[in-house]
């Protein structure tokens, strides 16, 4: 099981510095991700991806949700008002109208997740905008001692600001 630990570093270069002995540490390069603000020169890092910065996980969910909600009420009153192929209620517009209400609102929640900064860094927001780098590890749980020591070592410039205890199955 993995865990994710949130590391603020001052600059860019001290987030090069710690990406390297992340590595010497052996933490692969795909559980390292960085995020900074826009003018930061992120060359060499591994940038944090959409998935992490922004709320679209969540708010495919929240679309899944209430397309098939309101999809699945629509496909009851299609049903019942307007009978196509008989004088009986038809069930099959229920389960035909939730999906397309599943795959329109997974569309449309996710173009607007996709702009909406993620809430699990929202409390980071004013220091990235200070300038700071923000550094997300994920390791195995029983490595997250060694890899904060190590860091804490390191890097005396850089502070923990928390561990998750779960990594999303989707970053």
């Amino acid at each position: 099981m993995l865990r994710r630990i949130y590391w603020m570093l001052p600059d860019c270069e001290s987030a090069r510095a710690t990406m390297d002995d992340l590595l010497l540490a052996r933490i692969p390069y795909r559980r390292i991700h960085f995020v900074g603000r826009e003018d930061c020169d992120m060359r060499g890092l591994h940038a944090a991806s959409v998935l992490q910065t922004s709320d679209v996980i969540r708010s495919a969910e929240m679309g899944m949700v209430l397309g098939a909600s309101v999809g699945g009420i629509a496909g009851a009153i299609v049903a019942f008002t307007y009978p196509v192929f008989g004088p009986g209620p038809e069930w099959g517009w229920i389960a035909v109208l939730a999906l397309a209400g599943v795959l329109f609102g997974v569309w449309v929640s996710t173009m607007i997740g996709v702009s909406t900064p993620s809430k699990r860094l929202q409390r980071f927001a004013a220091q990235i905008e200070a300038g700071k780098v923000l550094l997300i590890v994920d390791v195995h749980m029983w490595h997250v001692e060694a890899v904060e020591a190590r860091l804490q070592a390191r890097h005396p410039e850089a502070h923990l600001e928390g561990v998750e205890p779960d990594v999303p199955a989707f970053p």
